[in-house]
């Protein structure tokens, strides 16, 4: 059954209220929408974990640089009604930009260090904007969970710093990334990917995890940021943002590694018009 589209505040508190006076908890799913697996699992596992599941299909338009992609993004509302019914999903919200943020609207939220950093420094202000956003759809639904992948992993953090700082009472959880079978994470933005590029994509997956074998083996992290860098563009990525080893819980830069810690690899790569990003634990 397809879900019950809700587009304003007003409707989606009382229709969630009825819930919460009977005890039942409430899932969330943010996304912008064109939904693939990836999403859909974070769906499915909210459906699992709670009683009834909310999903938002919101094109975020603070989130994107003045030169990226927020016109020509992806958008099939109908498609990701029908996919989210078919994952469990009971209300899809769809809300009016002047919902997300009225006239005159002034406040941001924002994380000087963890947003500042790796897909921060690269895209200025894209993690005030999804803190922002996020902040304002978790206050607007109140969820008991809400789910993230971790193919967006630092975006997972700033979400979970955020809601520890603001003393929110949703619990934030990452469930790991959908891939390809061929091991491309799933990301809306694949489409648009030639045929040709997306075969050369995968490598992105395969450099990481040769990148995670050779540091465990004792490669230093600065070394093998080099070496990856060479190996992706020679694979056919015309430039490489970053491609690093970082602490898993806090990005912070790391000299060797050490079983008794936590990593992260991460990589953003350019493929045509596309820009992925990808990582994996150490």
């Amino acid at each position: 059954m397809e879900p019950e589209i809700v587009r304003n505040v007003g409707d989606l508190r009382a229709r969630l209220a009825t819930w919460r006076v009977g005890g039942e908890t409430i899932g969330f799913v943010p996304t912008m929408g064109a939904l693939h697996e990836g999403h859909l699992s974070l769906a499915r596992a909210a459906a699992e974990k709670t009683d009834h599941v909310v999903a938002s299909v919101f094109v975020n338009p603070t989130q994107f640089g003045p030169n990226e992609d927020l016109h020509r993004y992806p958008r099939d509302e109908a498609g990701d009604r029908k996919k989210l019914g078919d994952a469990g999903v009971s209300i899809m919200y769809v809300p009016q930009m002047q919902e997300v943020y009225p006239m005159g609207e002034q406040t941001r939220v924002i994380l000087p260090e963890l947003g500042d950093i790796l897909e921060g420094a690269y895209r200025p202000g894209f993690f005030t904007g999804v803190a922002t956003v996020v902040a304002k759809l978790l206050i607007q639904v109140l969820p008991t969970l809400a789910l993230f992948g971790e193919k967006d992993y630092q975006q997972l953090l700033v979400v979970q710093r955020m809601a520890t700082d603001l003393s929110m009472p949703t619990r934030i959880e990452g469930l790991p990334t959908i891939r390809e079978s061929d091991g491309l994470a799933m990301s809306s933005r694949n489409v648009y990917l030639g045929e040709e590029e997306r075969v050369q994509a995968k490598a992105l997956y395969e450099v990481i995890k040769d990148m995670a074998r050779r540091f465990r083996s004792g490669e230093s992290p600065e070394a093998l940021s080099q070496w990856a860098t060479g190996c992706l563009v020679d694979a056919g990525f015309r430039s490489v943002d970053y491609v690093t080893v970082r602490d898993a819980g806090n990005l912070s830069e790391v000299e060797a590694f050490d079983e008794k810690r936590k990593f992260r690899i991460l990589a953003a790569a350019h493929m045509g018009g596309a820009r992925l990003i990808d990582n994996i634990a150490v």
